[in-house]
């Protein structure tokens, strides 16, 4: 690893003289804020603020001149940090463009869009993509490794509406994937992360969407058993356009609390009708349901995502919401040693299901239920209280007795090879030979966890 100093780089990349954030220069500071606060060892050589794909060539040109490693930074959301390396860190803030293709069947995005961004131009078409349950999530990091959301009965998952991909090459070529031009690669994009390139600009299917019915619904954490049975027997007979997620947190005040969110994409006539059920769950403390935007549903949740937190989460995935589940979740929620201790599910089902496991490299394709747990603390200098959350999520998750082998992989630490290598199943070795094949040299190490060639336990 040699050392880089800003003649070297500015002698390799000239143009990118005033996007280029040095330690201590204005705007460094700035560009290294993510969600989940980085370890006092990460310390990035510099972070280059890229604006096309030419800049994120002479970005890979730069690290890989001087040996140093490479991260990717869209929206900065992921929890292990994988935003951020001790070398280069390509940020594609600048990046987030969103165009409605002509025949308003595509969205075109850069690399750098959040899923606000998307929104706030889809929903002026009365239209959609399959994105997450946040606004400030970066949706190429989304859509690389999964991206469970509301839509995903009706539409599947947001990788299963990936169409087209402009990608940035370990050896600096840039290329389109889709299902004619590198399709090898088209296919280890949709579910392998950020393991064989920079996307620099996507293309989305778009979905009709007049208008959603949605909402939250309080009811105290005393009745989560009841609650929780009460919305599995809902979900079970819902159609593809109805999905739910539940939430298991403190409120401000600090009272637990179950959080159920239901939301309708199709008919909009329909869904006041069809979300009634779920006001009748238990004791309903607070919230209701209504019609809303896409946009409106995505940001309902941004404020609680609090930057510079020390994060651990943990994941699974189970069957279904039966008896031993619940009964995981509720004490779990019990046992959690503070507030910033959260339980979310997210649903697998519908369209995503009935997508062959070897037509994208994501590989679990039946019904499940995604439980991600997460555990924030504020005051990272108690070792003992960080320790003890990190514990807390991993005993929690050990207490999914019915969960499917491996894990999702967006949410997965970068050591968590074992899990990764159940997760991709019967994907792993064609999903290795795209990284031989696009990043033999292991340029873009700092993506999410690729399985092994070996099994272990999981």
């Amino acid at each position: 690893m040699s050392k880089l100093s800003e003649q070297a780089a500015l002698k390799l990349a000239p143009d990118l003289a005033d996007r280029i954030f040095w330690p201590g220069s204005g705007g460094y500071a700035a560009a290294l804020r993510i969600w989940a606060k980085p370890s006092l060892e990460t310390r990035p050589r510099a972070v280059i603020r890229c604006q096309t794909a030419n800049d994120v060539q002479a970005a890979i040109r730069i690290a890989r001149e001087h040996d140093l490693p490479v991260s990717v930074r869209c929206g900065g959301h992921d929890w292990a940090g994988r935003a951020l390396c001790n070398g280069i860190v390509i940020d594609l803030g600048g990046m987030r463009q969103v165009t409605i293709m002509p025949g308003n069947h595509r969205v075109a995005m850069g690399g750098g869009a959040l899923a606000a961004d998307i929104a706030a131009v889809t929903d002026r078409q009365h239209s959609a993509v399959a994105a997450g349950s946040f606004g400030c999530v970066g949706m190429a990091g989304l859509t690389l490794g999964g991206g469970y959301g509301p839509f995903i009965g009706r539409c599947g998952l947001a990788l299963d509406n990936l169409l087209a991909a402009e990608v940035v090459l370990a050896d600096g070529r840039i290329v389109t994937a889709d299902g004619e031009n590198h399709p090898e690669l088209f296919w280890a994009l949709r579910g392998g992360g950020g393991n064989f390139g920079v996307v620099t600009r996507m293309q989305h299917a778009l979905h009709k969407c007049q208008a959603l019915w949605s909402g939250t619904l309080v009811y105290p954490a005393a009745e989560a058993a009841t609650v929780l049975t009460g919305t599995a027997a809902l979900a079970a007979e819902a159609p593809d356009e109805l999905s739910v997620q539940v939430v298991l947190m403190a409120d401000p005040s600090g009272m637990a609390v179950v959080l159920v969110m239901p939301t309708w994409c199709g008919d909009p006539a329909k869904g006041e009708a069809r979300l009634a059920p779920y006001r009748k769950l238990g004791t309903l403390i607070a919230g209701g349901i209504e019609q809303q935007s896409n946009g409106a549903l995505l940001a309902a949740f941004d404020a609680q995502i609090v930057n510079g937190r020390r994060t651990t989460m943990e994941t699974c995935s189970v069957p279904a919401l039966d008896r031993a589940s619940i009964d995981a979740l509720v004490g779990a929620s019990a046992s959690a040693p503070s507030p910033g201790c959260v339980l979310v599910t997210h649903e697998f089902k519908g369209a995503a299901s009935r997508i062959a496991p070897d037509k994208t490299a994501f590989t679990l394709r039946r019904d499940h239920v995604l439980i991600e747990i997460i555990a924030a603390v504020t005051d990272e200098k108690d070792l003992d209280d960080v320790v003890k959350h990190q514990q807390w999520a991993r005993r929690s998750r050990e207490g999914f007795t019915t969960a499917l082998p491996g894990g999702y992989p967006n949410l997965l630490a970068r050591s968590a090879i074992s899990r990764a290598t159940a997760s991709y199943g019967d994907n792993r070795e064609r999903l290795l030979r795209a990284k031989e094949t696009y990043d033999a040299d292991n340029v873009f190490a700092s993506a999410i966890p690729l399985p092994s060639r070996l099994s272990g336990p999981v």
